[in-house]
């Protein structure tokens, strides 16, 4: 999908996509959420923030600004982080293109996106340039398996699947990752080998 085909996608999807993440969170989505999101500090950017799960998870007294492609996903996590009473800052900004100077955060944060985003090197550079040099990169992503079983199923449903959730779900993180420059500080790989949690540091 190209960035227009991806917002008009999650257009469609905003009502019902807490739900359509049920699974992955029933699986122990939400313990990885609460590990890696534990390490934020300072000033936090969180990229393609959909509706905000991520936001219950932050420690107290962040300074986060959340970004997201679709007005649909920041209206809901707009009215989450309203419920959670935090007073976060929302813009809408491809992350292929963020409109912040270089080195303007402590921390930034991507979850379960890089498999969305039309062009992810492109997106992992921009994330690594508003990361200050000493600043932390976590992402909680999930790509092909390294179990063959599953990896063959995900190839042979990948275009259906991103048809219908603009969800690319057999690419690889890692790849990415060290394609884009980002020095990887640890990674591991969960829930038979499809998602990763990745610490990294600007490039």
């Amino acid at each position: 999908m190209d960035t227009r085909e991806l917002r008009d996608a999650y257009r469609r999807l905003a009502r019902w996509y807490d739900l359509a993440e049920a699974l992955p969170e029933m699986l122990g989505i939400g313990r990885l959420r609460r590990r890696m999101l534990a390490r934020a500090r300072g000033n936090v950017l969180e990229v393609a923030a959909g509706t905000g799960k991520n936001f219950r998870f932050y420690p107290a007294r962040l300074n986060l600004v959340a970004v997201d492609l679709s007005a649909e996903m920041l209206q809901l996590a707009c009215r989450r982080a309203a419920q959670l009473h935090r007073g976060y800052r929302f813009a809408l900004m491809d992350a292929a293109g963020l409109a912040f100077p270089d080195r303007a955060f402590d921390t930034v944060v991507s979850t379960l996106s890089t498999c969305t985003f039309p062009e992810p090197v492109r997106a992992l550079r921009e994330i690594s340039r508003v990361c200050c040099p000493d600043g932390r990169i976590l992402l909680i992503e999930h790509g092909r398996s390294d179990r063959a079983w599953a990896a063959r199923r995900q190839d042979r449903h990948a275009e259906a699947h991103e048809r219908r959730f603009g969800c690319q779900w057999n690419r690889e993180p890692i790849e990415l990752v060290r394609e884009a420059g980002l020095s990887i500080v640890q990674a591991a790989r969960h829930f038979a080998g499809i998602f990763h949690t990745i610490e990294a540091r600007p490039g």
